[in-house]
């Protein structure tokens, strides 16, 4: 049954704030998904130079520091990277559709890159699907909390360590959906893209 699962790159994005209209991206992280198995060596990893200070409440959460990002390279390369790097495989972050998604479209926009189309999902639906909407938080914390994923080594609200940690809890929602259904969660793919390099 999982062999029916297209190629996925698990990615996670630390910004300068919220807003992906006004705000920037330091931190893009993913890691490569075969088969519906994480491939731990198959990683992707950059610190971003946003071209501005990052505000000290940024720092306290993500640990990421001004010195961290001073000598990054520009969102233009790194972005133009990841998009040669995921290649054709199907993007998938942790409420992607209302944040990761959008600072990308957003930096592809006023970068001007010629974009390609892409499908991604978002994990928190497929968490939706497994336990339900009402009643209870879907949340990474919650979810990881949830399915007894170990995070020994691995540091939250760090894009490297969300990566890998979303990548347990993605194979572990798969596996427990198919125990539970006999078949694998509804992925939702929607339509965005990437710089075409």
């Amino acid at each position: 049954m999982k062999r029916s699962l297209p190629p996925i790159t698990v990615y996670d994005l630390e910004t300068t704030g919220m807003s992906p209209e006004y705000d920037r991206i330091i931190q893009i992280a993913a890691v490569k998904m075969i088969h519906g198995q994480m491939i731990p060596e198959k990683c992707f990893c950059s610190y971003v130079n946003p071209g501005r200070r990052i505000p000290a409440w940024i720092t306290q959460y993500t640990g990421i520091t001004n010195e961290d990002v001073k000598d990054a390279p520009p969102i233009e390369s790194v972005l133009a990277e990841f998009s040669r790097w995921s290649g054709e495989s199907v993007l998938l972050a942790h409420n992607g559709n209302r944040f990761d998604i959008k600072f990308i479209q957003s930096a592809c926009c006023y970068c001007g890159f010629q974009p390609r189309p892409v499908w991604y999902c978002d994990s928190m639906l497929m968490s939706w699907q497994l336990w339900g909407r009402r009643g209870m938080s879907h949340g990474l914390d919650a979810v990881i909390e949830r399915l007894g994923v170990d995070a020994d080594g691995l540091r939250r609200h760090d894009a490297r360590g969300d990566a890998l940690l979303l990548g347990r809890c993605v194979e572990r929602i798969f596996d427990l959906y198919l125990q539970a259904n006999g078949t694998l969660p509804d992925l939702k793919l929607k339509t965005g893209y990437l710089p075409d390099c």
